[in-house]
């Protein structure tokens, strides 16, 4: 299948998911109680809950500050059960961002067993319908598309960056044999491009491939150009009639010259 075609089906398969995982959004939404008690991350591999949201929910009278180090002794791990972050303040003003924790779920309804309030009672129950959610069968399922989604940005990343190679790969039989400009000038013809050998060499002199100043070395390639390999000169000994020989030099692109100028007008890179 050619590139349009792998993008056209990646393109098909992106949408069918995309809807597939909105209806399962909706669904989920309706699993949770609509009370939004506190706001829940969905950012990583599993869902998490800030520490200071919890804190301010069950009105907690020790400053935070004290309060999460005295919590966090009760067995939790550092990067396990919870993992710190900076936060902005949550009013917009300007100020310090603060230290806050992101907590497993596991550890938010052991903290809110420990607080021994109504509050904390009303936030396990709520934590518990966040993990049943998390945990059904259709959810398994968004996550399960989810990779997949991810999995076909991968894909279309390759295909893109593949792209100049299969350009390439039609344009020309893949050689290591160098060849002149104007058959190169031919090759590129043959794919749409509106383009002749005196054109081609215009082009490249304006480009800085070719040197433009008129002597002896006019059309020979310029020093970027050869740093980049994408021209060899091939010099020929000419022995003349009465015994002076000169030299003849005949700039011929490489393979990887070919495959530069030709992804380069096919992609219409000027």
């Amino acid at each position: 299948m050619g590139e349009r075609g792998n993008s056209t089906y990646l393109l098909i398969i992106r949408i069918a998911l995309h809807y597939y995982l909105y209806t399962i959004s909706v669904q989920m939404e309706g699993m949770i109680s609509t009370d939004k008690l506190i706001p829940i991350s969905y950012d990583s591999d599993r869902p998490t809950v800030s520490a200071r949201d919890l804190h301010s929910f069950l009105e907690v009278k020790t400053d935070f500050c004290d309060w999460f180090p005295r919590m966090a002794e009760y067995g939790f791990t550092n990067g396990i059960d919870y993992s710190s972050f900076l936060r902005n303040r949550s009013d917009g003003k300007a100020g310090k961002p603060a230290t806050d924790y992101q907590l497993t779920i596991d550890m938010a309804k052991e903290l809110c067993m420990i607080q021994r309030t109504e509050r904390g009672k009303k936030a396990r129950r709520y934590f518990i319908q966040v993990e049943n959610a998390w945990n059904d069968p259709e959810a398994l399922m968004a996550r399960a598309l989810k990779m997949a989604d991810a999995k076909i940005d991968r894909l279309e990343s390759k295909i893109e960056d593949d792209a100049p190679k299969v350009l390439f790969a039609n344009a020309v039989a893949a050689s290591e044999s160098p060849m002149l400009i104007g058959e190169l000038a031919k090759v590129i013809k043959q794919n749409g491009v509106d383009i002749g050998e005196k054109r081609l060499f215009d082009w490249m002199r304006s480009h800085g491939y070719l040197i433009n100043r008129r002597g002896t070395d006019y059309n020979a390639p310029t020093q970027k150009s050869m740093d980049m390999e994408l021209f060899k000169v091939k010099e020929t000994a000419i022995t003349h009639g009465d015994g002076h020989v000169t030299v003849s030099r005949t700039t011929k692109v490489t393979g990887k010259g070919q495959q530069y100028f030709i992804n380069k007008f096919l992609k219409r890179d000027d």
